[in-house]
């Protein structure tokens, strides 16, 4: 049969079989998915951050201890303290791990049985109920990724996870999760937020207080037990329902770990965001950060040890504080309390500063400090170090005269600052007084250069030459009495005499000696510079003068006394009253203090042997109120010698008694001269004029050449003349050797009877020029009784 005979079959519609239609679509579906997920993975992992080692690394903060190696200060991005997992004990570790990760040490980063559970979750809950990542996603979140809730993000975490897993073990990432997590209250690292809520190392931690620990990093700022105690107590129960839920605690335990009462640290985290010794901690901070750059210090735990004494510094910090030590307060433009001061303390022998205060009060952190920073005008206790000390070292003495007078050089006027003026005055005179005209004449006379140099070998480094600034410098006599470009700082001011103090020696200002990494290896050691710069003999010289200033009578520092304490120290006041100082120091410690306005003006009533004076002396006397009483040493290479007061030579055979004086001199400095600056003179014994003719008593008296009477009395004008001749006593116990009558002056008592007293004629140059020697003739001086001085500026 062809094909053509073969009977046509009957065609009939196939039935579509949705069954499988449906499973063709869903394959289809789900290949496609699976292909967009895969390129969502992909294109997630190649934006996936580079692994870098380094991000894990932990900002550790820079601890500041004090000369005893007690901590003062954390400097920190994060309060971060390190810890050793073999350390943490076991209750914290087992409470994290109920609450973050029970299965952290079965898993290899991610936890796939744990995702499921929190998608199921979720879902039955309509919103994101549940936390699926692990403790190791926890620790890359924080190290690689952005907090940002995404997808992107939650491939990048899993991946990364994995990674860090194979690079480290599970103990390793634990710690690392322990020293990382912020926990609140400012505290980053379980170590560092058992100190800051339980004041206490994380080792000494009790069950109920690792639970409340464990619970915070969910949310630190609502759980802060110091802010919001009934949330965090729940939270901490739950962790503890948690561990007993894992069988890591019994239910005795856990029941009275959830009864416990919530006891925390006394400190609140706000409170502990502050420091002790704030100017001192300021200082020491910008050192460092000068020396070893910002990272370092914020992030890379320096240990740094300084030469701060806690003691000291309390007492520097409560001197301040006390408004008594000051003049009426008033407050700035910017609510600053005004005239401010700073204080310095250190030790001359070592350099090591004791104490920082750099104001009055202390309101954030690195602000500007005075004691360290302020360059303010010296005034007189500039002295020693351009004036005094230069002149003795190249050989002068304190028994050195100048004469205090009027001075006018060119076009410049210079005064002292009371106007009054005493002549011949040994430097030692001119120093306890603080007279400006000797000191101005002693620099002219030693040399601007010599006194320049001098301040820069102990210390000043704020001087302007004429090689630094050839029409503005310090090359010139203003700086005698401290007028200078910048100023000095109180810190640069006190090492300067703790040159003096310590025999001669610069020892450069230091406030650390050393700095360790985080493991303890030493980065530095600091030893003070220092530098010989003077002979000790001059320094000791100048230590004696400057002890006047405290004990001799009318000296300006006389507030500063520490009874039988030796005390050397310098009043300093401006001349237009801007700046008060006091530095001053004992064998064992200097210290300088600055008064004045930040902007500076005028203060009415202070100057520098008031308040400044008394803020050392409160500093100084109860530093040292355990210390024994010792003497500033004494050097080989002085003498003792007599000299006149009104010519620093030997005394003449004219010199009066009066004008004798005994001083200590460099050996080969004490003069050979004699001194031929006084005249005898007769004069009228009351009024110290040439005798007119009716004037009953005569006396001859020493007079320094210039110095002499030129006027005649004229009280006695009208008078009886006086017998004429040379009165001599014919006592018969001269046995009729001639002397001359000892006459009484108005306020003195005694001298040769009248009846004893015989006026004779003698040829000119034969008078008998040797006095009665009988002690009952002798005079006895009763002086008229003369007002104290007021204290004075200088």
């Amino acid at each position: 049969m062809s094909d053509q005979q073969r009977p046509k079959r009957k065609k009939s519609k196939r039935k579509l079989n949705f069954l499988r239609l449906s499973l063709v679509v869903l394959l289809f579906l789900m290949l496609a998915g699976a292909g967009s997920a895969g390129g969502y993975v992909l294109y997630s992992v190649k934006d996936m951050p580079a692994w870098d080692p380094s991000a894990l690394e932990l900002n550790l903060p820079t601890i500041i201890y004090d000369k005893d190696k007690t901590e003062i200060a954390r400097i920190y991005v994060e309060n971060r303290e390190l810890v050793k997992l073999e350390q943490v004990p076991a209750s914290v570790k087992d409470a994290i791990l109920a609450t973050e990760d029970i299965r952290f040490y079965q898993h290899k980063g991610i936890d796939i049985k744990r995702i499921g559970g929190a998608l199921i979750a979720d879902i039955k809950a309509g919103r994101a109920e549940q936390g699926a990542s692990t403790i190791t996603q926890q620790l890359i979140k924080r190290a690689f990724l952005t907090p940002e809730k995404k997808l992107e993000r939650k491939i990048q975490e899993a991946f990364l996870a994995i990674q860090l897993e194979r690079k480290y073990t599970k103990d390793q990432i634990f710690e690392m999760y322990l020293n990382q997590i912020y926990y609140g209250g400012g505290a980053y690292g379980i170590q560092s937020a058992s100190q800051v809520f339980f004041g206490k190392p994380v080792k000494d931690l009790s069950l109920e207080e690792s639970a409340l620990l464990a619970g915070l990093p969910r949310a630190p700022g609502y759980y802060d037990p110091f802010k919001n105690p009934e949330a965090a107590v729940k939270r901490r129960n739950l962790v503890i329902d948690n561990m007993l839920r894992y069988e890591l605690v019994s239910a005795t335990e856990a029941e009275a770990a959830k009864a416990a009462e919530l006891k925390l640290s006394s400190s609140k985290p706000a409170q502990n965001k502050n420091y002790k010794f704030p100017y001192f901690v300021d200082y020491v901070t910008d050192f460092i950060i000068d020396k070893y750059g910002e990272d370092k210090v914020y992030k890379e735990g320096l240990a740094v040890y300084t030469t701060l004494d806690p003691k000291i510094q309390a007492l520097a910090e409560e001197a301040m504080a006390d408004p008594k030590n000051f003049p009426k307060a008033k407050y700035d433009e910017n609510g600053v309390v005004q005239p401010q001061a700073a204080t310095i303390v250190l030790d001359p022998h070592t350099g090591y500063v004791k104490a920082v205060v750099g104001g009055r009060d202390h309101k954030q952190k690195r602000q500007f400090n005075r004691a360290t920073d302020a360059l303010r005008q010296p005034g007189s206790t500039f002295k020693p170090i351009a004036d005094y000390g230069p002149a003795i070292e190249n050989g002068d003495a304190p028994a050195t005269v100048v004469k205090d007078e009027p001075l006018k050089i060119g076009s410049k006027t210079f005064k002292n600052y009371n106007g009054k003026y005493a002549g011949y005055v040994t430097y030692r005179t001119a120093v306890t007084k603080s007279q400006n005209i000797p000191a101005i004449k002693v620099l002219r006379d030693t040399g601007i250069e010599k006194g320049l140099k001098f301040a820069q070998k102990v210390g000043i480094t704020t001087l302007v030459t004429s090689a630094d600034n050839s029409s503005r410098n310090d090359e010139n006599l203003s700086m005698a009495l401290g007028g200078i470009t910048y100023g000095v700082s109180p810190l640069e001011l006190a090492g300067a005499y703790g040159a003096f103090a310590n025999e001669g020696v610069f020892v450069q200002p230091t406030v650390i000696t050393r700095v360790t990494d985080r493991d303890g290896n030493v980065i530095d050691e600091f030893e003070a510079k220092k530098t010989v710069a003077m002979k000790k003999t001059t320094a000791y010289l100048v230590t004696s003068m400057l002890q006047s200033v405290v004990t001799a009578p009318g000296g300006t520092g006389s507030s500063a006394r520490l009874g039988s304490r030796p005390v050397a120290g310098k009043t300093g006041t401006t001349s237009d009253d801007k700046d008060a100082w006091f530095a001053g120091y004992t064998p064992e410690l200097v210290t300088v203090v600055w008064m004045g306005h930040d902007n500076p003006k005028e203060m009415s009533g202070v100057y520098g042997g008031k308040y400044p004076a008394m803020i050392w002396k409160h500093i100084m006397k109860n530093a040292l109120e355990d210390a024994p009483v010792k003497k500033f040493p004494k050097p080989e290479g002085l003498v003792s010698a007599t000299v006149c007061s009104q010519s620093g030579l030997l005394p003449g055979e004219n010199c009066p008694e009066e004008h004798k004086i005994s001083d200590l001199f460099a050996k080969g400095t004490v003069p050979k001269e004699v001194c031929d600056n006084h005249t005898l003179m007769e004069v009228c014994a009351e009024t110290n004029q040439l005798p007119s003719a009716g004037c009953p008593d005569r006396v001859i008296r020493s007079f320094t050449k210039g110095d002499e009477p030129t006027e005649t009395c004229t009280i006695h004008a009208g008078a009886a003349p006086r017998p004429s001749g040379t009165p001599v006593c014919i006592d018969p116990r001269h046995s009729g050797i001639m002397y001359q009558a000892i006459i009484p002056g108005p306020n003195d008592s005694g001298g040769c009877p009248p009846n004893m007293i015989q006026y004779l004629d003698f040829p000119l140059g034969q008078e008998p020029n040797t006095y009665c020697p009988i002690p009952e003739h002798q005079v006895i001086s009763n002086p008229a009784v003369t007002p104290t001085p007021p204290a004075v500026n200088d």
